[in-house]
């Protein structure tokens, strides 16, 4: 048995190559605040409470352990007063109290070592055997170094390590890593087993093959995450207390592991004789195998989108695809990063995928934040250029090399689709990033080749409108069919008119009345502009689906959004410009000069409503700035035909596309000549429209 003296107040450096969760603490001091925060410390059970339990630390020193810590009823406990209880300081608090946390071992010998504690170094030597004669703290077999002059004992009967296997067993496994380095290779004779079959296997020698997940140095062995097409497990090799084992080895290496499977505290475990890296056919072979059994889990079962659409289903192989990819970067811990426009129809397809894949995200991985850093959802406004893409790839760089993240999947929603996007997409595929793109606006067929998959209905000649949400919904349920209820009624609130009739009634089954998704579609709308950058994604969960505030938070801050709508409109349509040219009747706003550029509504949802509010017939809508036109058309028409036009009409304007279909962009000194132009040239366009 090994035991010391820690003399004060910080624990590394003075317990050799332990760690903090390795040892137990015996407390010599007198106030709360000389206790060491996440260490462990042996205490009596002082007395319980309806809210926890009372355990002494010390003289003078009692903390509590919160029955919210406790696995189970404090009745089911069998502790009494005067029973010895080993606890885990979580927090020492300015007023003294001492917060308390749960440890699995009811027994020192289940713990590496047993310190005495003594802050202000006041215990004689027959003080200092006393309390160490009171603990049953095991150890690893190699004996800590002695720190702060106090004595340090070995026992020679040595206990398991937190690996399960004693230093006899490890002295083994080193002999015949060491033979296996002098011969070679691992050999081969052996079956390869599969990890979810080694329960089974308990006792026997096995041989795996599996990629290395991770590798930890303990003060003992070093251990290896193996994971196979199966399952993961731990390996651990021992060359020398806190020595590394085949140093060579690293995380996203190839290997194969001679060893014995050994149970622990109910964890399986292999105890490594022999290990290689494997390389060229055989390395392969297991990188073969492994995609084949995780595509094999990620692919998802046909299903039908949540009402027949014949929009959506014009892509349900792609939805199937999209939905595959984002199902497999879950199942291989890679983070997805959802780009959605900054629309309401961005917001609540964002919303859908978010709802479908968070509920995956925590089955799958233990860590309590794994739902925030693998998933985010960011907002993004308009085309995703090289601005966007630029920080994207550097934050994608920075996690990698900073925590070992994976690169991301990422999925765009009602953006994405159009050429604006095309350099920004270019730029994550040289990062080999996997990209979904989902939308219901009219898109440009060379996208496809930037991207992994693209959902657009428009791209295969689909000629119903539908919303990038019901799109979303589709991919969600086939993500996870669990949410399917979920999710009813986000498609109606996702269109601002013509709402058709299936989203209508599919939300009033799930008890929206049009009212409540009109409400839905206004608070998303407002909520949507402020701190635009931001996903807000409690607050738009609140919103969407959180039955007991979602009616009344709708309600109230949809309330907020009509008036300042109205306000904004009255101003707005005092100052329209009403002129028709070739049969088209056009309404141009100079949003630089006539709006509030700063404050709610932003240009795009205000020219949408002036347009909505004036049409008849064959009617454009004009919101023009200093450098560009934004266009809304009742009728549909090719931008990039009007583009052409005006690059001849009025060549030294710098006249391009922009932000997809619906903007027009030119040098602002030759605003006036592109404004003199532009109708002419929307009005042939259109007129070539008709005659097809």
């Amino acid at each position: 048995m090994s035991e010391q003296i820690v003399t004060g107040d910080s624990l590394e450096g003075q317990i050799g190559n332990l760690h903090k969760e390795d040892v137990v603490l015996d407390f010599a001091g007198t106030r709360p605040d000389q206790l060491i925060v996440d260490c462990y410390y042996r205490g009596t059970v002082d007395g319980y409470a309806d809210f926890g339990i009372f355990v002494n630390l010390g003289e003078h020193v009692t903390g509590l352990l919160h029955r919210s810590e406790l696995p189970r009823r404090l009745e089911s406990l069998g502790w009494e007063e005067g029973d010895t209880a080993y606890v885990q300081v979580t927090n020492v608090r300015d007023n003294g109290n001492v917060d308390l946390g749960w440890s699995l071992r009811n027994s020192g010998r289940e713990f590496r070592g047993a310190y005495v504690h003594d802050p202000e170094d006041t215990l004689d030597q027959e003080e200092i055997d006393s309390r160490l004669q009171q603990s049953d703290a095991g150890s690893n077999g190699s004996g800590p170094e002695q720190v702060s002059g106090a004595q340090t004992r070995s026992d020679p009967d040595s206990e398991p390590s937190e690996t399960g296997a004693s230093e006899h067993d490890f002295e083994r496994g080193r002999s015949e890593q060491e033979a296996a380095s002098e011969n070679g290779a691992v050999p081969t004779d052996l079956n390869r087993s599969e990890i979810e079959q080694l329960r089974e296997q308990i006792g026997d020698v096995v041989r795996l093959e599996g990629l290395v997940a991770d590798v930890r140095q303990t003060s003992g062995p070093t251990v290896f995450s193996i994971q196979d097409e199966t399952e993961t497990v731990d390996c651990a090799a021992f060359v020398g207390a806190g020595a590394r084992a085949y140093p060579d080895v690293d995380t996203g290496d190839y290997v194969r592991i001679v060893g014995e499977v050994r149970e622990r505290r109910g964890e399986l475990q292999v105890e490594t004789e022999q290990l290689e890296v494997l390389t060229d056919e055989d390395a392969t072979a297991v990188v073969d195998r492994m995609d084949d059994a995780i595509q094999a889990e990620a692919e998802v079962d046909p299903l039908d989108p949540l009402v027949p659409d014949s929009a959506v289903e014009s892509v349900l192989e792609p939805v199937r695809e999209g939905a595959t990819a984002i199902r497999r970067a879950v199942i291989e811990a890679r983070p997805i990063v959802v780009r959605h426009e900054t629309s309401v129809d961005g917001y609540l397809a964002g919303a859908a995928l978010e709802r479908a894949v968070l509920p995956l995200i925590e089955d799958e991985h233990t860590a309590a934040d794994a739902v925030y850093h693998l998933f985010d959802r960011r907002p993004l406004e308009g085309a995703y250029d090289m601005d966007d893409a630029t920080n994207d790839v550097t934050s994608l760089l920075a996690s990698r090399d900073r925590h070992q993240q994976k690169r991301p999947l990422f999925v765009f929603a009602a953006t994405g689709s159009t050429s604006d996007s095309l350099d920004g997409l270019e730029l994550l595929r040289i990062y080999d990033t996997d990209v979904v793109v989902l939308d219901s606006a009219p898109g440009d067929s060379e996208v496809r080749d930037a991207v992994s998959t693209l959902v657009n209905p428009e791209l295969v000649g689909s000629e119903t409108e539908t919303s990038t949400t019901a799109i979303a919904t589709a991919i969600a349920v086939h993500i996870n069919p669990e949410v399917r209820g979920d999710l009813s009624h986000l498609p109606a609130a996702s269109f601002w008119k013509d709402v058709p009739e299936i989203y209508t009634e599919l939300a009033r089954e799930s008890d929206y009345s049009s009212s409540e998704t009109d409400n839905l579609r206004e608070a998303v709308a407002l909520e949507a502009y402020y701190q635009s950058y931001d996903g807000k994604r409690e607050l738009i969960s609140d919103l969407l689906f959180e039955e007991s505030v979602s009616v009344g938070l709708a309600e109230q801050v949809s309330e907020q959004f009509r008036e300042k709508l109205s306000r904004e409109i009255e101003t707005a349509e005092e100052n329209i410009d009403r002129r028709s040219q070739g049969g088209v009747a056009f309404a141009v706003l100079d949003t630089d000069a006539f709006t509030h550029r700063f404050d709610f509504p932003p240009t795009d949802l205000l020219l949408d409503e002036i347009h909505r509010r004036n049409q008849d017939g064959t009617f454009v809508t004009l919101g023009v700035e200093s450098d560009e036109i934004t266009v809304r058309s009742t009728t549909p028409i090719d931008v990039s035909t009007v583009v052409e036009q005006l690059q001849t009409d009025v060549p030294n304007a710098g006249v391009t596309p922009r932000d997809g279909h619906n903007r027009i962009g030119f040098v602002s000194g030759e605003r006036e000549r592109v404004l003199d132009a532009v109708y002419d040239a929307i009005a042939t366009t259109l007129q070539k429209t008709h005659a097809n």
